[in-house]
């Protein structure tokens, strides 16, 4: 059983707790997600299962598309309504400020990091600086705004938005940000990852399906879009040894398989002109 699971995530579950219910109902070990949703959000949560966790990285690059509410007014420490309030702040927002604000943060944003996130600064992640009250620099990170619009009338301080966003990009630093500019505070009341790549929310099973046996592993190369080349007999012992080779297949990155089973996948190397094996499957 290798391959790429879909998983509509449920709320008040962390990504964790999905991947170690995946492991227990598929009866392996061998299970990962490609990018983390919190506790509080649902949606789109894309797990390798055994030899898929070889291309984990391939999916966790890719752009993901989300719907969130905004909850303007308050600020709280985890920049999401499930943390702690340390300010409030009056609002005098309309859907026109809205929308023009929305429009300016669309293309190259440079980010700052939720300091209640998992990213290491020193060995350390993050929150674990904000829980014990220790003071860090906060990175920035150059994230990219693909897409960006109101999806609601604004209502009892609430609106919400649907983004389409590039790997790295925290919906939650985005609503404090665009708070900010909206000249208040505010905080992500809800979110739902609807897409990752070309991994649609519609596709996706959720815990109880797999509980019932009513899924579909994709196949992983079914997954990459990727040139799929059949290994030439002279050089299949080189191939299933991981060796380089004379690149003349014209690709940069591609798949070799034999009898239909993918063998690896490798790429040019660069610096010498072989191609090198990326991932091995055997």
């Amino acid at each position: 059983m290798d391959g790429i699971l879909l998983i509509n995530k449920e709320a008040n579950m962390t990504s964790r707790d999905v991947v170690n219910k995946v492991c227990h109902l598929l009866n392996t070990k061998k299970v990962g997600h490609t990018g983390t949703l919190d506790p509080m959000a649902t949606g789109v949560l894309v797990l390798g299962i055994n030899k898929g966790l070889k291309i984990v990285n391939e999916i966790i690059s890719l752009d993901k598309e989300y719907e969130a509410e905004i909850t303007l007014g308050i600020d709280t420490d985890t920049l999401d309504i499930t943390g702690n309030v340390l300010s409030t702040k009056e609002v005098n927002v309309t859907n026109e400020d809205i929308d023009r604000v929305l429009n300016s943060f669309i293309g190259d944003y440079d980010m700052e990091v939720p300091i209640y996130s998992a990213i290491k600064i020193n060995g350390k992640k993050l929150y674990e600086y904000a829980r014990n009250n220790e003071e860090v620099e906060v990175p920035i990170h150059k994230v990219k705004v693909y897409e960006l619009e109101r999806t609601s009338d604004i209502k009892d301080n609430k609106f919400s938005i649907r983004c389409k966003v590039s790997k790295g990009t925290y919906i939650r630093s985005l609503v404090r940000d665009i708070s900010k500019k909206l000249g208040t505070v505010g905080v992500m009341s809800k979110l739902n990852r609807t897409k990752q790549g070309k991994f649609d929310i519609k596709d996706c099973y959720t815990l109880k399906d797999i509980e019932l046996g009513n899924y579909k592993l994709l196949n992983i190369k079914d997954v990459l879009d990727l040139p799929i080349i059949d290994i030439p007999d002279t050089i299949y012992k080189k191939v299933i040894n991981g060796n380089k080779i004379e690149n003349e297949f014209h690709y940069d990155k591609f798949i070799f398989e034999k009898d239909n089973k993918i063998i690896a996948i490798y790429e040019l190397d660069h610096d010498s002109g072989l191609l090198k094996p990326l991932h091995m499957f055997i």
